[in-house]
């Protein structure tokens, strides 16, 4: 059954900020509900006083922001179905002016950070009181479905410094001392005969079907000795720019679909509150969650000696045993199984051998896992991922709802051949509306949902939010998802599970009541306006660290997912994409 995602009073205690040490962990807890019916939305955050800027001088220590309630978080929460009891068990580091937005971005950071630590310390306590990883109940987690007592749930702090550092983790990724490029050159915002539009072409194949679309060669076949990549590149953009301004948004966007590439119209919240794909978004819960059947719990693997704290095993995850197959691409999905491979998991990404990940991607998000290719089109490839499929807890998907169907991938198929199986679905806009079948990344989502709208500079330019938010917190939620289903299952609601997420949802929930505006949306978020512009920069050293390894010496940004006890690091750093066996060590 779908989970409620009615909104819950938050008993979150707030905690001053202070000087951070490098973290060491953190800390959480989780339970179940359901109703097919979505309640009203709840606003991520409450209007807060606009601060009068401090005076010029030497840059002085942030203040705690005053103690408020975190309906996010609660929300976030009851959208899991989890007990609101253990809201309690979560203590928050407030920093003003991180991720700044006219939109409410930092709060719907930390709320998916929270609820997926809070997710990770109800399953490593329920592990650790009975539940030992066989599926038997016992202890305070019986067959009746009661949780764990709330004492017994180590306690949560969650740092904003950390969440609003991993929110852009791959921009402070360095690799041996180089910055990636998150974006390629035709994945921006273009000016049209009507508005703007934005494009991703971060891909050889989505740049050539763009390029197919609006009638234009790639200019890459045409460098020379003479021209560098960067001049060929820029002149490719005025073509593109000069063909784009005389045609209408709107028109661009159905016919580069139609040619299997990536563009959206810029549209107003008012604008995609009218549009079949908005609408059909709106009577859709934040997450949701379905009991497939009543097969039994999968076993994990041999549960680990408990140590004092509490906290699972020698290693301190709660995930120990938990084999996870990722077939999930670029951020939120990666994000999930990086989250879940922290936590003890044993992680294998499967990528199709003609479209292998962007090795830059992978060394920020392909922490803790293996990487293999295999190819589901051939017997053979099938035939291996069976094998895999056979001893797997978790299956992880991104593409488009039905994409995968004709490789016998959709949720009821894998769970006839894995009876109490948990599937996460990732997705840019849903499974439902006239746009489910469609393609779709972060910055799309942000272009058509309005939030480039309500984020525009004053030339009327769109903008963007400070962070992929999009992507980073359904990446987040879908881990505590899975979290949860696994909880559930071990509390005596047996039954293989599906769990599916949306960008666009998550877009819907970020942009509450500035979707209901007059056409451009004005939120009371976490920076710009709301907040002020004034005070010491973000300093994200204490949530950075590095290693070396088979991609060179990493710089990367610690996950801010933790609790009391908890692990504080990931047990193995990226390896080449691609280059892991396709079989479980």
């Amino acid at each position: 059954m779908e989970r409620s995602s009615a909104a819950v009073t938050s008993t979150t205690r707030d905690v001053e900020a202070g000087p951070t040490p490098r973290r060491s962990g953190a800390e959480d807890g989780m339970s179940e509900t359901g109703s097919t019916d979505a309640a009203p939305e709840a606003p991520l955050t409450t209007p807060v006083p606009v601060p009068v800027p401090a005076p010029a001088g030497p840059a002085q220590p942030e203040p705690p922001v005053p103690a408020r309630t975190d309906d996010a978080t609660a929300h976030a929460w009851a959208a899991l179905g989890g007990d609101p009891a253990l809201l309690d068990r979560v203590s928050l580091v407030r920093r003003p002016r991180l991720l700044p937005s006219r939109l409410p971005v930092l709060e719907l950071a930390r709320s998916t950070v929270a609820v997926c630590s809070l997710a990770a310390a109800e399953l490593a306590s329920v592990r650790a009181h009975g539940t030992g990883g066989t599926g038997e109940t016992g202890g305070t987690s019986g067959a009746d479905g009661e949780g764990p007592e709330a004492a017994d749930v180590p306690s949560v702090r969650v740092d904003d410094g950390a969440v609003a550092t991993a929110f852009v983790s791959e921009r402070q990724l360095r690799v041996d001392g180089r910055e990636p490029a998150n974006f390629a050159p035709l994945s921006r915002f273009w000016r049209t005969a009507d508005g703007w539009l934005r494009t991703h072409a971060n891909y050889p194949h989505h740049r050539a079907r763009l390029l197919t679309a609006l009638g234009l060669q790639d200019g890459a076949e045409e460098a020379t000795a003479e021209t560098t990549e960067r001049a060929t590149e820029a002149a490719l953009a005025e073509r593109v720019a000069a063909v784009l301004a005389e045609r209408k948004a709107v028109e661009v966007e159905t016919e580069v679909y139609a040619a299997g590439g990536l563009a959206v119209a810029v549209r107003t919240p008012h604008d995609w509150a009218r549009h079949p794909q908005g609408a059909a978004l709106t009577r859709q819960p934040l997450l949701s969650a379905k009991r497939l059947d009543r097969a039994p719990v999968l076993p994990f693997a041999a549960p680990c000696a408990t140590s004092g704290d509490g906290a699972q095993g020698p290693s301190g995850r709660p995930l120990d045993g938990v084999r996870v197959l990722d077939l999930t691409r670029v951020i939120a999905g990666p994000v999930a199984s990086r989250t879940l491979a922290l936590l003890g998991a044993n992680v294998l990404r499967i990528d199709a051998p003609q479209l292998p990940e962007r090795r830059d991607a992978h060394a920020d998000s392909g922490f803790g896992k293996r990487s293999a290719l295999l190819d589901l089109s051939d017997r053979a490839g099938q035939a291996t991922f069976e094998e895999l499929l056979s001893s797997a807890h978790v299956v992880l998907t991104g593409y488009r709802p039905g994409a995968l169907d004709r490789f016998g991938l959709a949720p009821e198929s894998l769970a006839d051949r894995r009876p109490g199986l948990v599937v996460g679905q990732l997705s840019a806009w849903g499974a439902h509306g006239p746009w489910h079948r469609r393609r779709g990344f972060d910055s799309l989502v942000q272009a058509a949902s309005g939030i480039a709208a309500v984020e525009a500079g004053p030339d009327g330019a769109p903008g963007v939010l400070p962070a992929q938010a999009l992507d980073h917190g359904s990446g987040y939620l879908l881990a505590a998802a899975v979290l949860r289903s696994l909880t559930e299952q071990r509390r005596g609601a047996s039954g293989s599970r599906v769990v599916r997420l949306a960008l666009a949802r998550t877009a819907s929930w970020l942009l509450g009541d500035a979707a209901h505006t007059s056409g451009t949306g004005s939120g009371t978020g976490s920076g710009a306006e709301a907040a002020g512009t004034h005070g010491p920069a973000h300093d994200p050293s204490p949530w950075l660290s590095e290693c070396s390894g088979p991609l060179g010496r990493l710089r990367y940004a610690l996950s801010p997912v933790g609790y009391e006890g908890g692990p504080a690091d990931w047990s193995r750093p990226p390896g080449e994409p691609g280059t892991d066996a396709p079989a479980w060590h």
